[in-house]
């Protein structure tokens, strides 16, 4: 066997996050770029030695390229295993069950998540623990300290493999497995579903739209939902994965998934609409005519999950990121179980999953996941709603008007102010952070604030205090605004703010949100002054 030795030096490669390293693919095809941050996650982490590694991704443009290399590399690291996704296809949660099914000490996962694919567009890297879930801070930090100062990066030299056959290669002293990357995934689906009463469901005449975006949940959902549970085909939409996506953006919300949407609001609606995003652990839900947001899905779903066969016996927890509705707080409350407050990032879930506090988990941000891996898992959150369904028979705006006539509403928006000038929104974010302990007691309109502060969390696992995770502007009534600035995009930043107002049972609970949220909206300008530091008068998106 054949090692190189390269000489490097350190680069720019940006902290990671629970997302990884995401750059433009052009960054990321510089000379030693990838090579570094791959060589970057070996240095740090122990047990490489006769250890196995798992290898996948979105199926994105440049990901066939690195996973070359990245094989090359963990054989000359010392891996005695590598497992890689046929195609180098793996979603996120599928990438997290193989972690945990067969021992691996981690995964490489090739993704941008719901970033646009292409030449010119997005391109990831992120390394996933044995647990299955993204490396925590303490991974991230020392993975950003080798970066600093990496001087060589280690590959066998020896030709790309096919990674379109599977069986089993040679490549120095690694075995390198190409697996079928749905065939684990589903069968641990039909662990966790009754997938003979959603199929008796199909034969009776329900009918499923489900839009893979042209990303990687295409192969998992043909699969499952055509080939096992008998919806018919052309159920799934777009369900071959692209390296560009097919131009589209894979971001599962009401603007880049619109014309799922108008389909679910028109007079030819299927029963049930979802889709997915880019790596697969995304959802949207969409009944004939009533769209869900990610918030009450989690709430929803929580109030129903003892009804799938995998959560018979209750749940033991449900954790929320910190911008996502307080509808599951209430479900919570009923259900005589804990409701945690997290941050964003499902780092913060893995913790409590794995200490069995939460069953499940969501994030506003079409995010939900249970304790079957250690991420977010878009193509589960489908089969639930499903599983749900064909027990209490009822349609989806059925479901819904069941649950707020139960629990109330929150009715809830996010609004996305893409691609500021960093300058431009760290200045916003600065004043409005000076501004919050003057806040309570002043009056917008109707609203008056209750309380305003900058939100930390104390793990109740592990301990560690993670400050300054978002701006939180609570009303009277239990409305509230939070403010937060986003790192998932790869140019300037985003700010994100959430809008949410409770309707009590007995309130109005079947209104349009934009009109329930119109004098929140209004508050938020004035509170933050987003006109007067961005220049902008409207978000680019609105979810």
């Amino acid at each position: 066997m054949t090692v190189l030795t390269v000489a490097t030096a350190p680069f720019d490669g940006q902290k990671p996050g629970t997302s990884g390293l995401r750059k433009k693919v052009k960054v990321y095809q510089q000379p030693n770029y990838a090579e570094n941050f791959i060589q970057s996650v070996f240095d740090v982490v122990d047990g490489k030695e006769g250890a196995l590694l798992v290898i996948g991704g979105d199926g994105r443009y440049h990901n066939r390229t690195v996973i070359q290399q990245a094989i090359r590399m963990a054989a000359a690291n010392g891996f005695a295993r590598i497992m890689v996704g046929q195609g180098g296809i793996l979603s996120t949660p599928a990438a997290s069950h193989l972690i945990r099914k067969y021992g691996a000490l981690g995964g490489l996962i090739l993704s941008a998540s719901h970033n646009p694919g292409g030449p010119d567009e997005d391109f990831g890297i992120k390394y996933n623990v044995s647990n299955g879930g993204p490396a925590p801070e303490k991974v991230t930090d020392a993975i950003y300290a080798r970066t600093q100062t990496i001087d060589h990066w280690l590959a066998v030299d020896t030709p790309g493999i096919d990674l379109d056959r599977i069986g089993t290669v040679q490549v120095g002293g690694a075995s390198v497995e190409i697996v079928d990357s749905v065939a684990d995934y589903a069968a641990l689906m039909e662990e966790l579903f009754d997938f003979g009463a959603i199929r008796a469901m199909a034969a009776d005449g329900f009918t499923l739209a489900f839009d893979a975006m042209s990303a990687v949940t295409g192969p998992y959902a043909t699969e499952i939902f055509e080939r096992r549970l008998g919806f018919a085909p052309g159920t799934v939409r777009n369900g071959t994965p692209l390296e560009d996506f097919g131009h589209h953006h894979p971001d599962p919300n009401l603007v880049h998934a619109k014309e799922l949407y108008d389909l679910m609001m028109s007079t030819d609606a299927p029963d049930f609409g979802a889709a997915s995003d880019g790596d697969g652990d995304r959802n949207l839900i969409i009944g004939k005519g009533r769209f869900i947001t990610p918030s009450d899905s989690l709430a929803m779903l929580a109030a129903n999950a003892h009804l799938a066969k995998g959560y018979r016996g209750g749940l033991k927890g449900i954790a929320r990121s910190m911008p996502t509705s307080a509808a599951a707080d209430r479900v919570a409350q009923a259900l005589g179980i804990p409701c945690f407050e997290t941050p964003t990032g499902w780092k913060f879930f893995g913790n409590l999953l794995d200490a069995g506090m939460a069953t499940i988990c969501g994030e506003e941000s079409a995010g939900t996941g249970s304790d079957h891996v250690r991420e977010k898992d878009g193509v589960w959150a489908v089969l639930l709603w499903l599983a749900i369904l064909a027990e209490r028979r009822i349609s989806v705006d059925a479901l819904a008007r069941d649950h707020w006539a139960r629990f109330g509403r929150n009715y809830y928006a996010r609004h996305d102010y893409e691609a500021l000038p960093t300058d431009k929104a760290n200045a916003l974010i600065a004043a409005l952070t000076a501004a919050l302990p003057a806040l309570p007691g002043q009056s917008f309109g109707p609203l008056t604030i209750a309380a305003a502060d900058s939100f930390s969390y104390a793990d109740p696992v592990d301990g560690s205090l993670s400050a300054n995770q978002g701006l939180r502007v609570l009303f009277e009534g239990g409305s509230r605004v939070v403010f937060r600035l986003s790192g998932t995009g790869t140019e300037g930043a985003t700010l994100r703010v959430y809008l949410e107002r409770y309707e009590p049972a007995g309130g109005a609970l079947d209104e349009e949100t934009p009109a329930m949220l119109a004098d929140l909206i209004s508050a938020a300008d004035a509170i933050a002054g987003i006109a007067r530091h961005t220049g902008r008068t409207e978000p680019d998106v609105v979810t």
